[in-house]
């Protein structure tokens, strides 16, 4: 059966939309029934998650006769010809696509306010960010609109914003869902994830979203020996797992970025320093990220100091990476293939220079730019090749402590694990404001710093709720060994049982 609209459910959101501005486009009309596809087996209480309940999607996320417009203006009126797989799996489960959520333009972003489209605020508070770069899922799903949403996860685009917002936020596992469907940034790191209201319901969303696509060669089936998402293990020590939590501090991080600086040119001493600062943690955060501590340890867990020597290096890494990457995936966008084309060009070469002189923003320029330079002849091997042997670097640091990944029959590699999963912030402030107390570009960009070692590595993580402080939730998260998603919300859930999801002022409790 369709989903029910709530007595007063338009109502509701209209008030709320006005507030946050969330989507570029919703549609809360009759839904059109069950959509044909695939439908995988879940637990009758993890389809009951799911099963006639409405969704939003992200806007680089494709559904069919919906726009697709990446928050850019250059494909402002642009509506996808198919569905990503994501969303037709949810879709097959009865589930009613409502909506698509506002982003910074092509992912590119930490706050939201990179949209060529609109401007999205903080259900919070409307006078700060909601995060980025899938800031509009994020807003929908704490204001109640929707119980889960789904985003796209770069350098912490979904922990973010569901640190700002209050919301849990599961960047899955590289490969453990399938991409078709998603608009290309930065093709190696990102990956769709999950948004949603409460622990329980994000496990059954990327439950219901994960295993090998056909059409899409870098997704693969979950291996044997992973650890299961339902049934065996417990939310305690035991059930298998070390029962230790590896806590990455701030003071860990400070050092690690100290060190960057050491030894070096003046110039790239100084950038450590700025890095550290923008890193530092606000009296707030820190006080959300011991209260999470705090927790783990009164739920029988073990907590050990660890240090990831390679920390220092993660977000040039990252950026060089991500920048070269999207120098590549965006050159479709010229008016020819894709964007919308100027009123008049004197040749092909002008066209593609006003198309996209028109068309991007300022973000997408610089990191376009950016990519194109460390791609030139004689610069790869300065740059790219050396952020590409960080990023193994990093990936063997955190395998160091988590235990290594699979071989091709499914099979657990490089030696058991010293911990179930590492705890450290999301972000070093809460959501922060616009105008003159704004976060500079450089901070936002090495804030990223906690998030962005995940993607590289290819690991996942989930941010959920660990405080409110100052009248803003505090997110921290959870970092673990490939394909452990079930080990990761296994401990959200037993921390949510002690600290049920906060909620802002006006939510209504709409979802089942």
């Amino acid at each position: 059966m369709p989903y029910q609209q709530p007595e007063g459910f338009t109502a509701y959101c209209d008030d709320w939309e006005k507030k946050i501005g969330a989507f570029i486009e919703w549609r809360p009309g009759d839904p059109p029934g069950r959509v044909p596809g695939a439908i995988l087996d879940l637990p009758p209480d993890a389809a009951a998650l799911i099963a006639n309940l409405p969704f939003a999607v992200k806007d680089n996320i494709a559904v069919k006769d919906f726009l697709l417009t990446c928050g850019s203006k250059l494909l402002a009126a642009f509506r996808s010809p198919y569905t990503a797989t994501a969303a037709l799996r949810l879709q097959a489960l009865g589930a009613q696509v409502i909506g698509k959520t506002n982003l910074d333009e092509f992912g590119m972003g930490s706050s939201t306010d990179n949209s060529g489209i609109k401007r999205t605020n903080n259900p919070w508070d409307p006078s700060r960010v909601p995060g980025g770069s899938s800031g509009g899922s994020a807003a929908a799903v704490a204001a109640g609109i929707v119980p889960f949403a789904l985003g796209s996860d770069t350098g912490g685009s979904i922990r973010q914003p569901a640190a700002f917002c209050g919301v849990v936020g599961l960047k899955p596992t590289y490969g453990a869902v399938s991409r078709y469907g998603l608009t290309a940034y930065a093709s190696s790191l990102e990956g769709i994830g999950v948004l949603a209201d409460t622990a329980a319901r994000t496990r059954a969303v990327f439950a219901a979203i994960r295993g090998r696509d056909p059409l899409d060669d870098t997704s693969r089936d979950i291996p044997r020996d992973a650890p299961p998402l339902y049934g065996e293990g417990s939310p305690g020590p035991g059930g298998g797992r070390t029962g230790v939590i590896g806590v990455l501090s701030p003071e860990a991080v400070a050092r690690a970025l100290a060190d960057a600086g050491g030894g070096g040119e003046a110039g790239e001493a100084e950038a450590a320093r700025i890095a550290a600062e923008a890193a530092a943690l606000e009296p707030e955060v820190r006080r959300g990220f011991e209260a999470a501590r705090e927790r783990l340890r009164a739920l029988g867990y073990a907590l050990e100091e660890v240090e990831i020597p390679s920390l220092k290096y993660g977000v040039p890494a990252y950026y060089t990476i991500a920048a070269a990457e999207a120098s590549a995936n965006l050159a479709r966008y010229d008016g020819i293939r894709y964007g919308q084309r100027p009123a008049y060009a004197e040749n092909p070469d002008d066209l593609v220079d006003k198309t996209r002189a028109a068309g991007f923003g300022e973000e997408v320029k610089l990191r376009i730019l950016l990519g194109t330079f460390v791609l030139r002849s004689g610069f790869q091997d300065r740059y790219y090749l050396r952020a590409q042997r960080i990023r193994a670097g990093i990936r063997a640091d955190f395998e160091a402590l988590l235990g290594g990944g699979y071989d091709e029959a499914g099979r657990a590699a490089g030696g058991p694990p010293r911990m179930d999963a590492i705890l450290l912030p999301v972000y070093p402030t809460r959501a922060f404001d616009r105008g003159p107390r704004a976060l500079s570009p450089f901070a936002q960009k090495a804030a990223d710093l906690y998030t962005c070692c995940a993607n590289l590595a290819g690991l996942p993580a989930v941010s959920f709720p660990a405080s409110v402080e100052g009248g803003l939730p505090v997110g921290v998260q959870l970092l673990g060994r490939a394909f452990s998603e079930g080990v990761l919300l296994d401990l959200v859930e037993a921390c949510e049982g002690v600290y049920p999801l906060p909620h802002p002022p006006g939510y209504r409790a709409l979802w089942g």
